[in-house]
């Protein structure tokens, strides 16, 4: 047996307990009166503990404003023998009483929206800080409860050890990064798991490290109520526990890092669930009373503007930052994405919880982003709190191009070269055409334009071409790299391993030669550091064919040129100026070599097609074909093989 206390911030609460019980027992015993320090606002209760697993909960005063005084029921007259002999008059003075007692109740919980007074309810939760919830309960626990595990008289999370924290791990302007939500990644109906957990991702470590991403982006796993919509978070410090316990998510950073894949977490820290525990101790102390815009409005908002003097605390930032800084520390995370930070509205927090979590892994490379919508330098930069932020209107740009042939040069100049928005350096932006928020772009040009079988396809691969080859960090959704075709949706979307399994009619080709177009051209990308560079100028543009040509290089002679069709026209032996050198090139998409006389060439491009031409110098003397992964173009009239899937949306999924 050890002392274990327990400790619980609720400075201006009256009262608290604690409630406790071995994991094995079925009941709760006596609640344990919590003693409080007036000093510090913290209530504490010091229990001896065995080695074991134990389930606890906390109940207090509660001060939120929500929770509303009970309201006592009128007499019922004619049923209860109390009031049967009692005359009219006599029920009309008491109705009059409960009239004027239930009026006073109820400017008393109006006046509780606009001061904090206290009533005798008494409210039972989770530990704000608990880092491991069963939302199974107990038996006379219809909540949550924490878990508690002493080994050697000391609390402990698990017992992973780490093996590979010395592994190099990519610097950020390397990095290609894959964003997944753990439960439809791994699983699905070619895995034995109906849904997918750490250990599933875990086994496909070797299809990431195969298609060259140098980072994954978990959607949030922090745990949440319901089975799938993780930007809710209920609690802040535990696991989301249908992913599998925190040896698993370990095990699952380690191997990462073993072969040189980053992790990011997606944090949401403008919000929580409705439900959370702080929202039940005293919602204003930590949340703003009122949305800050009820349009954007998620659940309760985090106050990042509060001070309390009293305790030289502020109290959000100080509980998020304390979250941040666990999971940081805890699972060896490198890097975080802070979800809706616009509507955070306040970088005095952004800058400080950004540099505290760095002060944790100063030796090792660890990346900030921000979905800051709509996107704008000054959250990063010099002056920014961020590393760099998701760049929202490449996205919206790309699109408009790819969808509905809508092609504004100067706007897509301004979003491949993000300089001429105002950003500095590769990693201020995130770079994607498709994200979690959005359908895919196969299911738009399905749905809008009725565009299927290859001519979405390359479509895509344009807009793969532009993204890879931009300034920026490139982000790829999960699935889109072998052209999954599930709608967005609130619910269960999981990935069709299917589409690349290997199928004796062939009907999944251009699904594999989609991945195979997407691995070839991260490996490009890695292997050339003009793309790790901000060099980049345009050397073309042509407005009535609709053709952008523009140049990648590096100070140690590596140069791409990527000449882009937007158009719906081929373009037979088109003349392509301005070519920044003269000699041999290697034209990587569809694998062939052409000679630069004059700083000119002349190239037939196909519509919506992108070239890119990579130089291999003066004296080079054309051999064999390169071992670069080629995509043939496929005739429309040829696509009839491809699958159903690929050629409609799948209408049972809103």
């Amino acid at each position: 047996m050890a002392p274990f206390t327990f400790t619980l911030f609720a400075p201006y609460n009256k009262q608290a307990a604690l409630r406790l019980k071995n994991a094995n027992v079925r009941m709760f015993g006596v609640d344990i009166l919590m003693e409080k320090d007036e000093s510090d606002g913290y209530f504490r209760a010091t229990v001896d503990l065995a080695d074991g697993i134990y389930h606890y909960q906390y109940k207090i005063q509660t001060k939120s404003w929500f929770e509303q005084e009970p309201e006592p029921a009128l007499p019922n007259y004619d049923d209860d023998d109390e009031f049967k002999d009692l005359s009219n008059e006599e029920k009309q003075e008491k109705t009059e009483k409960y009239t004027k007692l239930i009026d006073e109740i109820r400017e008393r919980n109006r006046q509780r929206e606009h001061e904090a007074t206290f009533t005798e309810i008494w409210y039972t939760f989770v530990d704000p800080y608990a880092t491991d919830v069963d939302e199974r309960g107990s038996d006379d626990a219809e909540q949550a409860v924490g878990v508690l595990i002493i080994k050697n008289g000391k609390r402990i999370i698990d017992e992973y050890e780490w093996k590979y924290d010395d592994c190099a791990l990519p610097k950020d302007e390397q990095l290609v990064i894959y964003e997944l939500h753990i439960g439809d990644f791994s699983g699905g109906e070619g895995d034995s798991n109906a849904r997918g957990t750490f250990k599933n991702l875990t086994k496909k470590i070797d299809y990431l490290k195969e298609l060259g991403v140098h980072a994954i982006e978990l959607m949030p796993i922090k745990e949440y109520p319901g089975n799938h919509s993780c930007y809710n978070p209920r609690y802040h410090f535990a696991i989301e526990t249908s992913y599998g316990p925190t040896a698993d998510l370990k095990e699952m950073i380690d191997e990462m890092h073993k072969n040189g894949i980053r992790v990011i977490m997606d944090g949401v820290y403008n919000h929580s669930d409705s439900a959370a525990p702080l929202t039940q101790i005293d919602h204003d102390y930590w949340y703003h009373h009122h949305p800050k815009d009820i349009t954007m409005s998620w659940g309760p908002e985090w106050n990042y503007n509060f001070y309390d003097p009293k305790f030289n605390v502020w109290p959000a930032r100080k509980f998020v930052g304390d979250s941040i800084r666990y999971m940081v520390e805890e699972f060896h995370l490198d890097g975080i994405r802070f979800d809706a930070a616009r509507q955070i509205q306040n970088f005095d927090f952004l800058h400080w919880v950004v540099a505290e979590v760095k002060k944790i892994a100063p030796h090792k490379p660890f990346y900030c982003v921000a979905e800051f919508l709509p996107d704008e330098p000054c959250i990063t930069n010099i002056d920014g709190p961020m590393d760099g932020c998701w760049h929202d209107s490449f996205y919206w740009t790309v699109r408009d191009i790819l969808l509905n042939n809508n092609v504004d040069m100067g706007r897509l100049k301004a979003c491949i070269d993000c300089r001429q928005q105002g950003y500095f350096g590769v990693a201020n932006v995130v770079n994607y055409i498709g994200n979690h928020d959005h359908d895919r772009l196969l299911i738009e040009l399905g749905k809008q334009r009725n565009i299927f079988g290859e001519e979405a396809f390359k479509r895509l691969r344009l807009g793969v071409v532009l993204q890879m080859t931009s300034i920026g960090i490139p982000l790829i959704w999960m699935g889109e790299e072998f052209g999954e075709y599930k709608e967005k949706t609130i619910g269960t979307a999981k990935i069709d391993w299917s589409l690349i399994a290997d199928r004796e009619d062939n009907s999944n080709q251009m699904n594999k030669k989609l991945l195979n177009f997407y691995r070839g051209i991260i490996r490009l990308r890695e292997n050339n550091k003009a793309f790790f560079t901000t060099n980049l100028n345009f050397i073309h543009e042509d407005d009535n064919t609709k053709v952008l040509v523009y140049q990648r290089w590096a100070d140690s002679g590596e140069r791409v040129v990527v000449i882009a069709n937007l158009s719906e026209n081929f373009l037979a032996q088109y003349h392509v100026p301005n070519m920044p050198a003269n000699g041999w090139w290697h034209e990587w998409t569809f694998d062939y070599n052409v000679k630069v006389e004059n700083n000119e060439v002349h190239l037939d491009i196909a519509e919506h097609e992108a070239k890119i031409l990579v130089y291999v110098g003066d004296n080079f003397q054309p051999a064999t074909p390169s071992s670069e992964p080629v995509v043939k173009s496929i005739p429309a009239n040829e696509s009839n093989n491809t699958s159903q899937e690929q050629k409609q949306p799948d209408s049972s999924l809103k």
